[in-house]
């Protein structure tokens, strides 16, 4: 056997006792030769082998473990290294048989693959239990090399060779091996032949074993064996080719060999043809050539040379040609364009010879329609062109500002003061410190009383309601003319940058239309000096060249100053200009929703203040008072003994000889009237408990701390789910053995409403787990009660006498999507209602961050056919714990894929099973598709709001046969009911027929 010991230590040599190896004298294998073929290298001395002879179970094996494996289920506890699992092969995902060699950790295994030898370490799902029939002995074989051990004090790297060198000579090779030994674990020792080569001397030839050494009495090598830990991890590192990366292997010792039953052996022939190069044949040089005399090879270089130059000759010519063609074409180009260009030439000619004519008046007239065009631009509002309603916004703002009451100030300062005070109260844990705290509250209760009285009169005066009216107006006019803001940064730059802007620009127009106006009075002087001249009754002599030669400099200036007042009033501002108003308008409008949430937050304070005051009135120095919940858990307490009483009663009447039946009934009748008190008294002491739980909430926290008696804390923490009142012996309750195949299930009746009742078996863990678990379900399902897609939970309740918790939910006898559809199947329009509304509850869960984990077509309510709802789950299981069940609808897992790998639980794997459980329908198609392939971006609200639930489709046509069979089942349903009742009715009355 091998020792225990480090790799790299010295190996020490010990004799080998014969209780160790089986001698070969004496067996009757000694020398008997196997052909096998090599799958795994452990060492330069060490390898796995598989037999020839069983190639087909290597076939069936594979055949067998793709049939079983990938529906099996995954191991759970304590791994056998004994037994025989399956394996999921990394990198081929095929599966093999495997033996678990070590636990790493709670969800990592190191395993053999006992069919090649390798090994791998595996997560626990992707180990699986398999079949008895597959539980035989392995197909390899460990080997040794006969007479060679690995040497002391042998390097890493030299090891590494070693098995490298071991693994190219055996490795998917028929090798034949001659039986010596055995140990008694298994390990083979023979000497390995491959053809003529003797394997183990080769090894030994290139240092990386050496011989054996012999004890006195026997010729049976020793050697310490290396640390089988340590030989495990270096068996993964090894640099031998793995499975999935081998090429040209055999049906031995790759996995993906299933599909063929050949076997592709590497043969001695193979080696041997290494031996022979083919080398290709080189190409003649004219030195081989007997070329005769020198006058003749001139002469062939000369005719040679005179080719080639005929050949340049005739490139060159064609050269030529093709650019003459070219410079011809655009020769004919440039003609046609010279005559097109004088034809205009001689067309614009004329044009400016008739135009010259009209050009004075032309010119008169164009310039007055300009003029026109100027007068309405000056009549229209240019304020929007530079700002001019932003600045009459910033004054607004500026000037009427509103600004923080300064009564609020103080009142943050109290009301902080208030809530940290209920703070220190609420985490109290002590009576006589509570005390102290409760006075000190007191306190800051008055003075924050005072505070809330003073900031209400200063609020009444402030005229709120008309300051956020200006601005509403104000915010609604900028964004009609600007549009949507753009987020920004407040910066009193950007208005200091606006206004400079807002100056240059007001300087340039100004300047513009001031050149404009004089340009236009002296050219009105002109006209007025022009009449004077072609007047002939004026005497007075005037030049003409002093009043008519100055028209065209004139009219020049004119067109010049109006054209540019023009453009600068029509023409687009820049988008540096636009960048300027554009960022002022995102400040003013800052401005104003700043302004804007400071009256909100002084509006919202008023509010609270108001309501403060409103309610302060009924609590200010007073004490909580916790007697009316005492007195209803009295009468509780009298109710359950009368009816407990009663109970007894009735039993004994029943059981006694002569019981009356009229007395019996009379009894019967007065314990249902205390049943139904007991629920009236109970529903009232839930009533109660909400309240305290809102003063705690509100006013006193120190309520659960001074009356530990009435367990408030208790209450809060289940949700207003928990109560203590209710016992499982009060409830006349029938067992419903049909629906108990996990836990104990009871129905009974509760204020004309049919009710189950689960047992769940709790530890002290266990129980606070599920008062948490269902605490968190009911607050999701009380967020929007009917309209949350859940099914509701009752009450909770924890018996007295054994460790047992009770949940009271709803019965919806025959409702679950399996009962539905295998008695009349949903349509196509029914099942979209249903699934939608299971979509509305997966919302509501995972909206709360809680994940279901367990839905399956059980779990899925179809009420009255048209609402879907979402049942409970365990509540004493991990949502990991629940996803582990391998739930099935049809032949279709419910489990994700995520979860099979070993992943946690999650909304993307809820989806997966809504998915499966959502009927194939062609309106639905593509959102099958997103729940499949999309699921790690899809979420239950946009499940919930998918085109196929929201868009209303075309009512289907009747289905008489669908109609007639629903019916047919309605009147059965009916009278199995009415049968039950009688039934129950004949049991109370003590005439049941037992046959």
């Amino acid at each position: 056997m091998w020792g225990q010991g480090h790799f790299s230590g010295a190996s020490v040599v010990e004799s080998v006792s014969f209780s160790g190896i089986a001698q070969m004298d004496e067996d009757t294998h000694y020398n008997k030769v196997e052909d096998v073929v090599g799958s795994h290298v452990e060492d330069a001395v060490t390898f796995w082998a598989q037999s020839i002879s069983r190639n087909k179970d290597i076939m069936k094996i594979g055949c067998s473990l793709s049939e079983v494996c990938p529906h099996a289920n995954s191991v759970f506890g304590n791994l056998d290294p004994k037994k025989i699992y399956g394996g999921l092969f990394s990198e081929d995902k095929c599966w093999y048989r495997c033996k678990v060699l070590k636990i790493i950790s709670d969800e990592k295994c190191l395993v053999r693959y006992i069919d090649y030898g390798n090994t791998e370490i595996l997560n626990r799902s992707d180990i699986v239990e398999i079949p008895l029939d597959l539980q035989f002995s392995s197909v390899a074989k460990k080997y040794r090399l006969w007479g060679l051990q690995i040497p002391s004090g042998q390097e890493v790297t030299q090891f590494d060779q070693g098995r490298t060198f071991l693994g190219s000579l055996i490795f998917e090779k028929e090798i034949k091996m001659r039986i010596k030994a055995t140990y008694q674990d298994g390990t083979v020792i023979a000497q390995a032949e491959y053809g003529s080569v003797d394997i183990g001397e080769e090894v030994a030839k290139k240092g990386f074993a050496e011989k054996c050494r012999l004890t006195s009495s026997t010729n049976i090598c020793e050697e310490k064996k290396s640390d089988p830990g340590q030989l495990v991890l270096r068996n993964l590192k090894s640099p031998i080719p793995t499975w999935g990366h081998r090429s040209n292997q055999s049906a031995f010792s790759r996995p993906k060999g299933r599909l063929s039953g050949r076997m592709i052996l590497d043969s001695k022939n193979e080696n041997d043809a290494g031996n022979h190069v083919t080398f290709p044949k080189d190409s003649l040089a004219v030195g081989d050539f007997n070329l005769g005399s020198n006058v003749s090879l001139a002469k062939i270089k000369q005719d040679q040379k005179l080719i080639e130059e005929n050949e340049r000759l005739k490139t060159e010519k064609e050269v030529l040609l093709e650019s003459y063609k070219t410079l011809e074409s655009k020769v004919e180009q440039t003609i046609q364009e010279l005559q097109q260009e004088k034809a205009t030439t001689m067309d614009l000619t004329k044009h400016l010879e008739s135009t010259l004519k009209t050009r004075v008046g032309t010119r008169m007239k164009n310039l007055a329609a300009k003029v026109e065009i100027l007068k309405e631009i000056r009549r229209v509002n240019i304020n929007v062109r530079f700002g001019n309603d932003l600045s009459d916004a910033l004054q607004v703002l500026e000037e009427e500002c509103f600004t923080n009451p300064a009564s609020l100030t103080e009142l943050e300062r109290i009301w902080a003061e208030y809530s940290l005070a209920q703070e220190n109260i609420q985490i109290c844990e002590n009576v006589n410190e509570v005390s102290i705290l409760i006075a000190r509250r007191n306190e800051v209760q008055q003075k924050l009383n005072m505070a809330v009285e003073v900031f209400i009169l200063e609020v009444d005066e402030l005229p709120l309601n008309k300051r956020l009216k200006t601005l509403q107006d104000l915010s609604t006019s900028l964004e009609a003319v600007y549009g949507k803001a753009k987020e920004g940064v407040n910066s009193e730059e950007i208005l200091k940058k606006f206004y400079d802007w807002k100056c240059d620009k007001r300087e340039e127009f100004t300047s513009v239309r001031s050149e404009t106006e004089v340009s236009l009075q002296r050219l009105v002087g002109w006209f007025q000096n022009t009449v004077k001249a072609f007047d002939l009754s004026v005497e007075e002599p005037l030049t003409s060249e002093d009043t008519i030669g100055v028209i065209d400099e004139i009219l020049e200036k004119t067109e010049s100053s109006v054209c540019k007042e023009l453009e600068l009033s029509l023409i687009e501002q820049g988008d540096a200009d636009k960048e300027i108003i554009l960022n002022t308008y995102s400040q003013v409008l800052q401005k104003i929703r700043l302004e804007e949430r400071l009256i909100a937050t002084v509006q919202s304070k008023y509010k609270d203040s108001i309501e403060f005051k409103r309610q302060i009135i009924e609590y200010l120095n007073k004490s909580p008072n916790v007697d009316h919940l005492l007195s209803i858990k009295k009468t509780l307490k009298n109710l359950k003994a009368r009816l407990r009483w009663k109970l007894v009663e009735k039993n004994n009447l029943e059981e006694s000889d002569d019981h009356d039946g009229s007395e019996i009934e009379k009894i019967k009748q007065e314990i249902t009237d205390l049943r139904n008190s007991v629920f009236q008294e109970v529903y009232r002491e839930q009533e109660e408990y909400e309240k305290l739980n809102s003063l705690v909430h509100k006013w006193f926290p120190e309520l659960p701390l001074l009356f530990p008696e009435i367990g408030l804390l208790k209450y809060m923490k289940s949700g207003g789910l928990l109560t203590m009142s209710l016992e499982r012996d009060l409830l006349d309750a029938e067992p419903m053995k049909e629906l108990s195949g996990k836990r104990p299930l009871v129905c009974s009746e509760v204020n004309g409403q049919i009710i189950l009742l689960k047992g769940y078996s709790v530890d002290v863990d266990t129980e606070a787990r599920v008062i948490q678990r269902t605490a968190a379900y009911h607050r999701a399902w009380r967020e929007t009660k009917e309209d949350s897609g859940l099914l509701p939970l009752i009450f909770l309740f924890l018996c007295k006498s054994d460790p047992m918790a009770y949940l009271m939910v709803p019965y919806y006898p025959r409702a679950n999507l399996s009962a539905v559809q295998a008695s009349v199947p949903l349509t196509s329009e029914e099942a979209l209602k249903v699934m939608r509304g299971v979509a509305q509850g997966l919302h509501t869960l995972h909206k709360a961050d809680i994940i279901h984990g367990s839905l399956h077509q059980n779990n899925v309510f179809a009420l009255n056919r048209e609402q879907g709802i979402v049942g409970d789950f365990d509540f004493t299981k991990s949502v990991n714990q629940r996803a582990s069940v391998n739930m099935m609808v049809g032949d279709l897992s419910l489990i994700s894929p995520e979860l099979k790998m070993g992943k946690p639980a999650s909304p993307s794997s809820d989806l997966y099973a809504y998915g499966c459980l959502l009927l194939w329908d062609d309106n639905v198609k593509s959102l099958l598709y997103s729940l499949i392939y999309c699921r790690s971006s899809m979420t239950a609200e946009q499940v919930w709001n998918a085109e196929c639930f929201l868009v209303p489709k075309g009512k289907l046509p009747p289905n008489p046969e669908k109609d007639t069979e629903y019916t047919q089942y309605k009147e059965e349903e009916e009278l199995k009911t009415e049968n039950l009742n009688k039934y129950k009715e004949k049991t109370r009355n003590g005439e049941a027929n037992f046959d």
